[in-house]
């Protein structure tokens, strides 16, 4: 979860405002203020009450220039587990999935090298509990599957992390054997079976879990604070249970609504209740957050973040509220929760806190730092001469210190995707993923590390020569 959702919890319902109906000019005026201080290219969100959606709206435009809307179609990515979730679960209710038995009992090809994987419950899949790992799973490997039946087979030679059920670690690939589950369970392949029991059901007609389906307009990376459109980077999307749903923002509103328990019902209010509960070792419910609020009002999230898209989804049961922001765009920072935040403020009739600003500031920054590195680095090489010349017939060992600072950066950019790894708490990173979303700090990084590199070649040649 990013940092941010420590704002959106301290944005819940405070009072008998929070059930005053906004007015659709409100969350206007507040969006449009957002649109201009945060410069995201698109924009949809949603917000409903009860069994109504309140206000439902696009801003800006997509990568092919159309203004985006209500019904543009977007990925979600991680928003995406509710729906995998709720899948699984009316599959519960009919008695032909069983949520507290092995997983492997219930789906013919899914093996392990390591034993315990034979306690893994269909529970602890949607708990996040199962003991699967970034770590221990080829997770990397596995966005090349075509199917989620070789996904599954994917998972042959991985290990656990934990004993299944005695610790929570979030792992894409929990959802995507839980989706092979609902194949397996129902016969249909995981999209056909969403399509005719949940978004059919809901009226959500302009939903899939496949490009050739619905197709998502290309998104946007931000480079240096200008928006650059981008083909979302190839993997496992299309049927993915853990973050393969393209919808729009009105369609969500109706999945919203049935989320609170209001309209179209998926689930009993017993299996709605289940799917909103966390398990007796984390937070983590099955595709939800329960957290609370001020004064202990209960709110339930979940982001999703791909690589040129981002969104969240928030729903408080208590009073029938639900939240949803989409953006065809992904940088550094995510200001999806801070407008759900203020969308939530808006909703209560109070004054929302600014949203933008942050993501133009600090990119400026990588970019002065890279434009200083590269100045450093001609620098450095102009003066190679005079370094090495200063220091002809010093000792080696007095010398090879002199070389660290200018090698740092390098050695920060063979490490990077560990680095970044270890600060999204073990979640595998690719390079490739690093040239999208992060990208600014990225090229900061490789020019800060070429112009180290060519100063520290450049005055070993001079040093070198002057030997000789």
């Amino acid at each position: 979860m990013k940092a941010t959702l420590i704002g959106l919890v301290a944005a819940i319902l405070l009072g008998p405002a929070a059930s005053a109906a906004p007015t659709t000019t409100s969350f206007d005026d507040y969006l449009a203020r957002v649109m201009h201080d945060t410069g995201l290219p698109g924009l949809a969100v949603v917000v409903t009450e009860g069994d109504r959606v309140v206000h439902a709206a696009g801003y800006g435009s997509d990568s092919e220039g159309a203004p985006v809307t209500a019904d543009t179609p977007m990925r979600i990515a991680s928003v995406s587990k509710s729906f995998t979730a709720t899948a699984v679960m009316t599959l519960v209710e009919d008695g032909r999935i069983a949520l507290d038995e092995p997983v492997a009992d219930q789906v013919p090809g899914f093996t392990m090298a390591d034993p315990r994987f034979t306690g893994v419950t269909v529970r602890h899949l949607l708990n996040q509990t199962s003991g699967f790992s970034d770590t221990t799973i080829d997770v990397t490997g596995l966005e090349s599957a075509g199917s989620l039946a070789d996904h599954t087979a994917g998972l042959a030679p991985a290990s656990l992390a934990a004993d299944p059920g005695t610790r929570y670690e979030y792992c894409n690939a929990n959802y995507d054997l839980a989706a092979r589950l609902v194949e397996v369970a129902s016969g249909e392949a995981f999209g056909d079976y969403l399509a005719r029991h949940v978004f059919g059901p809901l009226g959500m007609t302009r939903s899939a879990v496949s490009a050739a389906d619905v197709r998502p307009a290309d998104g946007y990376n931000s480079v240096f604070g200008a928006w650059v459109s981008r083909p979302e980077l190839p993997g496992f999307l299309d049927s993915s249970g853990a973050g393969g749903v393209i919808t729009t923002a009105a369609d969500l509103g109706r999945w919203l609504i049935s989320q609170t328990g209001h309209g179209t019902r998926l689930l009993s209010p017993e299996g709605l209740r289940t799917t909103h509960t966390s398990s007796a070792v984390a937070d983590y419910a099955m595709g939800w957050i329960p957290e609370d609020g001020p004064g202990g009002v209960p709110l339930l999230v979940h982001p999703g973040n791909l690589f040129t898209y981002t969104a969240v989804q928030a729903v408080v049961p208590s009073t029938g509220q639900g939240f949803a922001v989409l953006a065809n765009s992904a940088a550094l920072q995510d200001d999806t929760y801070d407008i759900l935040n203020g969308l939530i403020a808006v909703a209560q009739g109070r004054d929302p806190a600014p949203a933008g600003g942050g993501r133009q500031v600090f990119e400026l920054v990588l970019g002065l730092v890279a434009l200083v590195a590269a100045g450093l680095g001609v620098l450095g090489v102009r003066r190679s001469r005079g370094w090495a010349r200063r220091r002809a017939g010093t000792p080696a060992w007095r010398v090879a210190p002199r070389f660290v600072p200018v090698l740092a950066p390098a050695v920060v950019l063979a490490a990077y995707p560990d680095l970044v790894s270890v600060l999204m708490n073990g979640r595998a990173v690719t390079w490739a993923q690093l040239t999208y979303f992060a990208v600014p700090l990225t090229i900061t990084i490789v020019v800060a590390a070429l112009a180290g590199a060519a100063t520290a070649v450049a005055r070993l040649v001079r040093l070198r020569a002057t030997v000789h």
